[in-house]
């Protein structure tokens, strides 16, 4: 009976030291770790379009013009640029006038107005790029996968010229904005929405809010 007292004592000892140990030894792991380090990178315009997809997952033309407003203005109606450029498209004024809208005071507190506008440059320019979205849609240059939304999205960025220019060169002619944002950057940003529901026309008008 002594004999058995004397070893369950021994044994109840050594199973306390092993869990101590065992202990210690986890503790000196966990508190030694040395934390994770986690580097951030910036990408550079050009990584980034190239990257990502649109930035709405939809792509019909109601997003379209929001992931376009984003880009611009992070969808402010109200915002103006150091260069004048006006409201949630970044409108310059003369294409403001182009569709007799003169009051640039109400123009940016009238988001319906913004809007309208903001079609009928869409509708205008896809008729003057008609010929050239049909006869680059689905090609590729420098790189870039050609498509309606993207050629109307760089034509809202540099105008419908210059990528005229640049679609017909095949890449040789390029543009950048006073901000150096390239044509080249919004056609692949822009590239896979759906915008057959812009109609063509040469004489789109905004028409007066009732």
């Amino acid at each position: 009976m002594g004999i058995n007292r004397k070893y369950s004592r021994k044994k109840s000892f050594a199973s306390v030291f092993f869990g101590l140990l065992i202990t210690t030894l986890h503790a000196g792991t966990l508190f030694s770790k040395k934390p994770e380090i986690t580097i951030a990178t910036v990408l550079t315009e050009e990584e980034t379009t190239a990257s990502f997809g649109p930035l709405y997952v939809k792509n019909d033309f109601k997003h379209f013009k929001e992931a376009l407003a984003l880009k611009e203005s992070q969808g402010n109606y109200k915002a103006v640029n150091k260069l004048g450029y006006l409201g949630k498209y970044q409108f310059g004024r003369s294409t403001l006038e182009r569709f007799e809208i003169y009051n640039i005071h109400a123009f940016l507190k009238t988001p319906e107005l913004q809007e309208k506008a903001f079609l009928a440059l869409c509708s205008v320019n896809k008729w003057i790029l008609r010929k050239d979205i049909r006869r680059n849609k689905g090609k590729t240059i420098n790189g870039v996968f050609i498509t309606e939304s993207g050629i109307l999205a760089a034509a809202h960025l540099g105008g419908a010229g210059n990528v005229k220019k640049f679609l017909r060169s095949h890449g040789t002619i390029k543009f950048k904005d006073a901000f150096g944002t390239s044509i080249e950057s919004y056609l692949r940003l822009f590239a896979a929405y759906d915008t057959s529901a812009i109609k063509a026309d040469r004489m789109a008008k905004v028409t007066s809010l009732s």
